[in-house]
């Protein structure tokens, strides 16, 4: 077997169990609290030291569909950060292992807005596109998500949501350096 034709900055070239993650953060800006993934994702960017060798920090805002077709270039690793409602208190941090396989809650035909898409449905896209075009699924995907307070319109995270931001950022390094070796599903 023989190695990647290129090695850059952020580790090996794309292509199956190169090892690369890709970290996306997912929202509205524009939705208060909607905008954490986001937030968290600049938040990695502006550390010092950056992160680890083969890790991409990708701030997908509302663009789904992009992110969908950017998974295919060959990523091992795909960690999403966004809100994750689950009745806790506002700001709370969840770590969730989704998998491999596409989410059985799947969106229903019809037109497909790509400004409104959860992870479950970039995840059920990816699959779809990975269906029709080929390319390469992650092996791997979790999500690091925060329980939100508002998701109205404005600008900004309110202060339980903001205050977890750095928190889901070490989250996050804490995954993405352990993530290679998790154990593998049978």
């Amino acid at each position: 077997m023989t190695g990647p034709a290129h090695t850059g900055p952020s580790g090996p070239a794309s292509g199956h169990g190169t090892g690369r993650t890709l970290v996306a953060g997912v929202g509205n800006v524009f939705l208060q609290d909607d905008g954490f993934g986001v937030e968290t994702v600049r938040r990695l960017a502006a550390r010092v030291p950056g992160p680890p060798p083969g890790v991409e920090l990708m701030d997908a805002g509302i663009r789904g569909v992009h992110l969908a077709y950017r998974l295919l270039e060959g990523y091992r690793t795909l960690v999403l950060v966004d809100l994750v409602s689950r009745d806790g208190p506002p700001g709370t941090l969840y770590t969730i292992d989704v998998g491999p396989e596409p989410p059985s809650a799947r969106p229903g035909p019809g037109p497909l807005d790509t400004h409104a898409m959860d992870p479950a449905t970039v995840l059920a896209l990816l699959h779809d596109l990975h269906a029709g075009a080929g390319g390469t699924l992650p092996e791997e995907v979790y999500v690091i998500g925060c329980e939100p307070l508002d998701t109205g319109e404005g600008m900004g995270l309110t202060p339980p949501v903001a205050g977890a931001v750095d928190a889901a950022a070490d989250l996050v390094l804490d995954l993405v350096r352990r993530a290679p070796s998790v154990s593998r599903r049978s």
